[in-house]
């Protein structure tokens, strides 16, 4: 029986795409990297097994390290609490081929998907997801559960506050050291989006230049 487990909390695409990563970063041949999915779960997904939270608390093992893929971030939150609470290590997941640079500081459960890029002086909190081919510039500062979708261009000076998501493909101008661009608190920058201001708390924006939404 292994003493180790690796378990990517989440058995959705993100997930998939996550585990080959979590199995690169940690070569143990002797651990056991598995799903956790607590919906109507299959047995087996791409070769692993698929258990239920209950399950991975009641197994034996001594180490047990967990990854939350989950995209929704107040789910991300809740989940990574009741993780905190039961004892399990929150670790972070790097790609192989992502780029680090000077002075990034980062917290426990964020995911460096492949070909993204932390330049210098940046700030990131705790479980943030950058997804492929995005970047973030010099002098950001990026709050707690995060989430960028697929090729998104942050540029310096810029604050990203908790829970804001930043869709495929936008992009976000460059502030200044006295006047840094802030995407408020639970904000959600569309896809395609181009930011050359900042966004309140809680609105939606989309377009080229971005504006708030309206239904």
């Amino acid at each position: 029986m292994s003493t180790t487990l690796y378990a990517v909390y989440g058995a959705s695409g993100f997930g998939r795409e996550v585990m080959p990563l979590i199995k690169a970063q940690y070569p143990d041949n002797d651990a056991q990297f598995i799903f956790i999915d607590d919906g109507d779960q299959q047995d087996r997904l791409n070769g692993h097994l698929v258990w239920s939270y209950q399950q991975l608390l009641k197994h034996p093992a001594v180490h047990k390290n967990i990854i939350i893929a989950i995209a929704d971030s107040q789910v991300r939150a809740k989940l990574a609490l009741r993780c905190e609470q039961d004892g399990l290590t929150l670790i972070s997941v790097f790609a192989p081929h992502h780029v680090q640079m000077d002075a990034v500081d980062v917290q426990e459960g964020l995911i460096l998907c492949p070909f993204t890029t932390l330049t210098s002086n940046i700030r990131i909190g705790r479980h943030v997801h950058l997804n492929i081919y995005s970047y973030i510039a010099h002098d950001c500062i990026i709050g707690d559960f995060v989430t960028f979708a697929p090729r998104v261009s942050c540029n310096g000076n810029v604050i990203i506050e908790d829970h804001a998501y930043i869709g495929t493909g936008a992009v976000i101008k460059q502030g200044t050291p006295d006047k840094p661009l802030v995407i408020g608190r639970g904000a959600v920058v569309g896809m395609g989006a181009v930011v050359t201001k900042s966004v309140p708390a809680g609105v939606t924006v989309v377009g080229n230049p971005a504006r708030p939404f309206v239904k």
